[in-house]
């Protein structure tokens, strides 16, 4: 039987403003399968970047929970909660987030050689192949266009075979061909690996490709669908 990898249940982040309390996310709760995709929707401000935050615990709630990869994040300090994203999750940025003073190849093999990885430059190699970089490998990442290195950073996010790879706004800073190329690599790791997939976009057709959608207007919950 798949087990949830992912769930929320009555997520709320408040914070302190000049005007008293400021609901940032209201009573928030879903549930993803292993291997599932969800893309979380609605206008800037609506706090899909804060949900995403919360999901990966790079923040923490002001009520409610979240399980990742069975481990409750709301009971682990933060240590223990960078412990859980280094064993379970992948990110991908609008903004890449590569180092410059490294290429192609070492961005990748980075988070393999923190992870221990016996060869992480095969690996890294391998990765960069199956996104069409094979002619970019020793590339500075700063001389790459926006659409190569999104790549890299997707190489880079699947290294370690996460089992959630978080992406906020992955299409965001591309024109929309190379938008379309990111979401088919996307996909098709998605499908090779297993990934369950949490996307935070603007972009209507990477939504419609996941299998649930979740708008939030206003920083509440007020659709959730299967496409």
């Amino acid at each position: 039987m798949t087990h949830n990898i992912l769930s929320a249940q009555h997520l709320s982040k408040k914070v302190p403003s000049t005007e008293g309390q400021l609901t940032i996310l209201d009573d928030v709760s879903f549930s993803l399968k292993a291997g599932d995709s969800l893309a979380i929707i609605g206008r800037s401000g609506s706090g899909k970047s804060t949900l995403l935050g919360l999901l990966a615990g790079l923040d923490l709630p002001s009520s409610g929970t979240v399980a990742l990869a069975g481990h409750d994040l709301s009971s682990l300090d933060e240590d223990q909660r960078a412990a859980v994203r280094a064993a379970h999750v992948g990110f991908v940025f609008q903004a890449f987030l590569l180092l410059d003073s490294l290429n192609a190849l070492e961005n990748v093999m980075l988070p393999l050689e923190l992870a221990g990885h016996a060869n992480p430059e095969q690996r890294a190699r391998e990765l960069l192949i199956r996104v069409g970089l094979e002619s970019r490998l020793k590339h500075p990442v700063n001389l790459l266009s926006g659409g190569e290195q999104q790549r890299v950073a997707l190489a880079r996010a699947f290294a370690t075979e996460p089992e959630v790879l978080f992406a906020d706004e992955p299409t965001g800073n591309l024109d929309s061909q190379t938008g379309e190329t990111i979401t088919e690599l996307l996909f098709a790791m998605n499908k090779e690996l297993g990934t369950t997939l949490v996307l935070v976009t603007h972009d209507d057709k990477l939504a419609a490709r996941c299998q649930q959608s979740l708008r939030l207007e206003a920083g509440r919950q007020v659709e959730q669908t299967c496409n």
